[in-house]
């Protein structure tokens, strides 16, 4: 992955914050994305204050577990990061994904942008209109507040930990089906 060295001042990068349950499965799918320049697991929009991941998973910070990602929208617009983030999670499924249970795997666009949000809230309104899930949409769109690094040991979890049985059960297909989803805009 392309770590953000270069200076920034020469390039216009931006940021977005996703929320699509268990930031392990997040990360590993937008680690792949080209254009994506850096992606940290981290926590965000809940209380003021720096949580733990055992304060997160009580459920009673109001953080939800997210990936900040850095881009380069020369190379993958907001769009593009958001359509690949609703085909990798499902964001019908309110304060969960799977048997992840709780506010903290709520889905969420958390913006840094204006046009951030425009993209996020055109996009819900196409898929809602065009019938795209079975489900209403309850993605939550707003502003970045609160966000802090997860702890080390969930930074590049899956890429350290892939038989882990979360990871291959979980994580692993999220990344395939990623991979053949969106095959122009992997890495591979």
């Amino acid at each position: 992955m392309e770590k953000i060295i270069e200076n920034q001042q020469d390039k216009k990068l931006e940021t977005v914050v996703l929320g699509g349950g268990c930031f392990w499965c997040t990360e590993a799918v937008f680690k792949e994305v080209r254009g994506v320049l850096d992606v940290e697991s981290g926590y965000s929009n809940g209380q003021p204050g720096r949580p733990t991941y055992e304060q997160v998973c009580t459920g009673r910070t109001g953080c939800a577990e997210v990936v900040k990602l850095v881009y380069d929208p020369a190379r993958i617009g907001a769009r593009q990061i958001m359509e690949i983030f609703f085909v990798v999670h499902d964001p019908t499924q309110l304060n969960r994904q799977g048997n992840d249970v709780g506010t903290q795997y709520r889905s969420g666009i958390y913006f840094t942008t204006p046009e951030q949000k425009d993209v996020a809230e055109a996009l819900i309104r196409e898929m809602s209109q065009d019938g795209v899930y079975d489900g209403a949409i309850v993605t939550e769109v707003a502003p970045l507040a609160n966000y802090w690094p997860a702890e080390d040991e969930h930074q590049d979890f899956f890429e350290r930990n892939p038989y882990q049985g979360y990871c291959m059960a979980v994580a692993a297909p999220k990344v395939a089906k990623f991979r053949k989803t969106f095959r122009d805009w992997s890495r591979q």
